[in-house]
């Protein structure tokens, strides 16, 4: 029997739904949760997830600030690209570009938050202007810039050598077949691969409903991307200030990769490492990533009020909920910062987008 999935793994009813076109003309579902004229949250999920990813960390945020979340190309309600010609770094960068200008007014800013692949987005639109307009800050967690096949550490330690390394890993990260159903040995397996050993059953569950729901194509063409990717010199020219999230038991992208990307960052604003976690922190610990996003939020008030109405609802200056159907504890330095964020106030809504729900 499948354990139940935890309640704050379910998303809460949007505010909005989107279909929002990249440069490419590929379609791109945006969901919008929390009230509106709050501050905004975007969020970018990784490697064979979809916004369902981020459901425990928008239960979280939604309250205090409107969370713009979108499924990346070919994964969730996004459509897959026709050909091999609509993968790469730089549709994943045109494709954050094209969410930003939609859903963030010009004058506006957002916290960008990317875990995985959504990482790697955010860094591959470095020195991007539109992005950089609508951007106060970052967080990148679990990412790398790359190398990442050469630093993983799926693979027990006596295989050592890159070059067997990556001969040993591709057939598997680059195979074309189906992950099947979800049972008691693939969740074995996943849990290893991409989660701690302390995960709980209920979110190991959570997480491979998730990721057997990518198209086995998709993730074939998105691997082959990971595979080559080198977003260094981007990294180098984002300028917002960026905060840096890992995890002690990160296989994928082990911690080696936040160091050099603290390093590399024109203006960071902490590394912050999550002892005993794995790769899927926004399910593992949603509470500490959501603390993280709060923290950075708070340190760039300022921008993100920059502009914004002066006219507020009183519901969301006081920090109420809008639109959340799971209840959620807060920690203490989640409550602490719903007084900050009652500082906030941009709208969020452009006529760049099409409804779609």
């Amino acid at each position: 029997m499948s354990p139940r999935i935890p309640a704050d793994c379910v998303l809460p009813d949007p505010a909005a739904v989107h279909t929002v076109r990249s440069a490419d003309g590929a379609e791109l579902n945006v969901e919008e949760y929390g009230p509106e004229g709050a501050p905004l949250i975007v969020l970018a999920h990784g490697w064979t997830c979809a916004t369902t990813f981020w459901a425990p960390v928008i239960n979280r945020l939604a309250g205090d600030f409107r969370v713009v979340a979108y499924d990346q190309r070919g994964h969730g309600r996004s459509p897959a690209p026709a050909d091999a010609a609509g993968y790469g770094a730089g549709k994943l960068a045109e494709d954050l570009e094209a969410v930003l200008t939609a859903t963030v007014p010009a004058g506006r800013r957002a916290v960008v938050a990317g875990h995985s692949m959504g990482g790697m987005t955010i860094m591959a639109a470095g020195g991007r202007p539109e992005v950089a307009a609508r951007t106060a800050a970052n967080v990148l967690l679990n990412t790398g810039a790359g190398e990442l096949v050469d630093e993983q550490t799926v693979l027990p330690p006596f295989v050592r050598g890159r070059a067997l390394r990556r001969l040993l890993s591709r057939p598997v990260l680059q195979s074309r077949l189906s992950l099947g159903p979800i049972n008691g040995i693939s969740r074995a397996v996943l849990k290893y691969a991409t989660m701690g050993p302390a995960t709980p059953p209920d979110r190991v569950e959570a997480c491979a409903q998730v990721v057997h729901a990518c198209p086995p194509k998709v993730r074939h063409r998105w691997s082959i991307v990971l595979d080559v990717l080198d977003v260094h010199a981007e990294l180098a020219r984002i300028t917002a200030p960026t905060a840096v999230v890992t995890s002690s038991n990160d296989k994928l992208t082990p911690p080696v990769h936040s160091r050099r990307i603290a390093a590399a960052l024109a203006d960071p604003r902490g590394l912050l490492e999550l002892d005993g976690a794995g790769h899927m922190s926004p399910l593992e610990r949603p509470a500490e990533v959501a603390d993280e996003i709060r923290r950075v939020a708070a340190l760039v008030a300022d921008e993100l009020a920059a502009g914004a109405a002066a006219d507020v609802p009183v519901g969301v200056a006081a920090g109420v909920s809008a639109g959340v159907s799971a209840s959620v504890a807060l920690s203490d330095a989640e409550s602490s910062a719903v007084e900050s964020a009652a500082a906030f106030d941009i709208p969020s809504q452009s006529a760049a987008v099409e409804e779609t729900a």
